[in-house]
């Protein structure tokens, strides 16, 4: 049985969307592997589309990995779902591109929640390495309500040494 329709929050004002966001749990895809201490920096390009630029500690090497992709707003009613393509061309292209939709959003744009449709990905991220436990557990809640495997959440190396038990869950 398909899953319902994910919903997207009503409004994302793209302005205060931009910025720099902490990873502090994902659904594991295999664009991420090794991956820790992931964070992604969000910023207007000149066409109006958002330039994303996606990094991470590797165990083991010096240098972080790095991974730059445009995205655009694929609804323009609420700004919440977005294709994101890593295969940079002159175009976009929706076959090389995936679908980024905010399912949660703090009100002071704190925290966000963003998964896609067919629930195989899903990352909580922050404006900072960590994030109030309540809040995580909140979202998590949300995620798992919305149809999201969440045992198979990694949290961010802060939160998985400290909590060992909630990254297990």
């Amino acid at each position: 049985m398909a899953a319902p329709e994910l919903e997207v929050v009503p409004h994302v004002d793209l302005g205060r969307y931009l910025g720099k966001w902490y990873e502090i749990a994902r659904i594991e895809h295999g664009f991420q592997k090794g991956c820790i201490n992931s964070a992604a920096q969000y910023s207007l390009r000149d066409d109006g589309d958002i330039k994303v630029v996606n990094s991470c500690e590797i165990a083991g090497r010096e240098e972080p990995k790095v991974a730059t992709a445009r995205a655009w707003v694929t609804d323009k009613t609420s700004n919440a779902k977005l294709r994101v393509q890593f295969v940079l061309t002159g175009i976009k292209l929706d076959f090389l591109s995936g679908r980024y939709w905010i399912i949660a959003l703090g009100e002071d744009y704190d925290y966000a929640m963003v998964g896609e449709p067919g629930r195989d990905y899903l990352w909580i991220l922050a404006r900072s390495p960590d994030m109030p436990e309540m809040l995580r557990t909140g979202l998590v809640k949300q995620a798992a309500d919305m149809g999201y495997d969440v045992s198979r959440l990694i949290y961010n190396a802060q939160i998985a040494a400290r909590e060992p038990d909630d990254a297990e869950q």
